[in-house]
């Protein structure tokens, strides 16, 4: 990715063909289903599947009694398709539909190895919904014998992107129809989840909060790099866009009050008052506000805590880091300080911000320690700046750092970090 190859440059509008991989990454993410291409006996055939990215690989799930996909490797392209709205012009010519598209042309070959093929199918399950994988049975040695998954390598893969979803565009017209009076714009559209409805044989179990707050990854609509919640993997840390699956690990690694003491929000100390609190985040992100990620301690695999980018202004280019909270048992760990340099690495040199800033409540010692440790300069203090749970003002100190100044705490920070 990120080069154009002669197969991926679209012969039409190549101006929306993007070949970064965040691109492409957030629309196979975002997607359900994609249509698998190749020729069968000569015949080119299509085939609507299931699909899930790992990394820079794409895996692809069918059956085994499907011939061609027991003689991968064979060449394939696989298309996938977000609709986002109906475009209307004055005249029928110039009607269209706007779109989000991957096309990706390689070999496709069939995962043999065992853990890689379970792998897959997990990331199957997790592309459906967030969470699923742990929730359900495994696969028997029948059932994964009569599986197959095919895998493409994403080295050749475009993206197209339609421009008509920001309010106030122009449709493309002939300057001979727009006096005509025919109504012409963009109506947006969007899928939606509804409730869920449980089996009838289900037996006394709730639903699961992953489908009661389910939403699609990017559901919003099409952002750029400085909206989304990359994963950033650290020795002790990973970092991973917040969702409902994370919600129980938080209400048992840091639901407890003295974790969210000096945070606006209530003590999330229900199930009920966590799924708010992750809704509530990503009710910001689906608005552009902020980015939220859950904090993964990658000795056990669990969620322990939260963090978000906020104030995001590409224009300036700076950003915020905030909305912190880690359970306690992690507080003297490094997970927190490797999971700052993970957004502040990611902040400066990936998304080019020339500032990052943080906020935090005056009373709020042991957070001002932890920002100054990692070099940010105290710039000053908005008086009477926010009303805090109880009702009090709260005066708010500020921290910054640039770009310039980066680098050395850069290789400050991580050199403690590998001691």
């Amino acid at each position: 990715m990120d080069a154009p190859s002669p197969r991926t440059v679209p012969t039409r509008y190549a101006d929306r063909a993007r070949y970064d991989s965040d691109t492409i990454s957030a629309i196979l993410d975002e997607a359900l289903v994609a249509h698998l291409g190749l020729v069968i006996d000569g015949a080119p055939r299509v085939i609507p599947t299931l699909h899930a990215r790992i990394g820079d690989t794409l895996y692809l799930h069918g059956s085994t009694a499907s011939r061609p996909l027991r003689e991968a490797p064979t060449p394939v392209c696989v298309t996938v398709t977000l609709l986002d709205g109906l475009v209307f012009a004055r005249s029928g010519f110039n009607h269209s539909v706007d779109y989000r598209s991957v096309m990706v042309h390689g070999h496709a070959r069939t995962v043999t190895d065992r853990d890689e093929k379970l792998r897959a199918l997990d990331a199957l399950l997790e592309q459906a919904a967030a969470g699923r994988a742990a929730d359900c049975r495994p696969p028997s040695g029948k059932e994964l014998a009569a599986t197959a998954v095919l895998a493409v390598p994403l080295a050749e893969a475009s993206a197209k992107i339609g421009d008509r979803l920001v309010p106030g565009a122009v449709v493309e017209d002939e300057p001979e129809d727009v006096p005509l009076s025919y109504w012409a714009g963009f109506l947006p559209l969007r899928v939606v989840p509804g409730a869920p409805v449980a089996s009838a044989d289900l037996a006394d179990i709730a639903t699961p909060s992953y489908l009661k707050t389910y939403r699609r990854p990017g559901s919003a609509g099409p952002k750029n790099a400085w909206f989304r919640a990359p994963v950033l993997e650290g020795r002790h840390v990973r970092l991973e866009a917040l969702g409902p699956q994370h919600v129980d690990d938080l209400l048992a690694t840091a639901s407890d009050a003295e974790v969210h003491e000096h945070i606006p929000h209530p003590v999330p100390g229900t199930r009920e008052q966590m799924e708010q609190l992750v809704a509530a985040a990503l009710a910001d992100a689906d608005r552009g506000v902020r980015v939220p990620f859950a904090q993964i301690d990658r000795a056990t695999g669990r969620a322990i805590g939260s963090t978000s980018y906020y104030e995001i202004e590409p224009d300036r280019p700076s950003i915020a880091i905030g909305y912190t909270f880690l359970g306690k048992a992690w507080w003297r760990s490094p997970i927190n300080t490797e999971a700052k340099v993970l957004l502040l690495s990611h902040a400066f040199e990936t998304l080019g911000t020339e500032r990052v800033t943080w906020h935090t409540d005056i009373r709020n010692l042991r957070s001002q320690q932890a920002i100054e440790r990692l070099g940010a300069v105290r710039e000053g203090v908005h008086r009477r700046h926010k009303k805090r749970r109880d009702g009090s003002w709260r005066d708010t100190v500020i921290y910054g750092m640039t770009a310039p100044e980066w680098p050395e705490h850069r290789d400050r920070l991580r050199a403690r970090l590998e001691n």
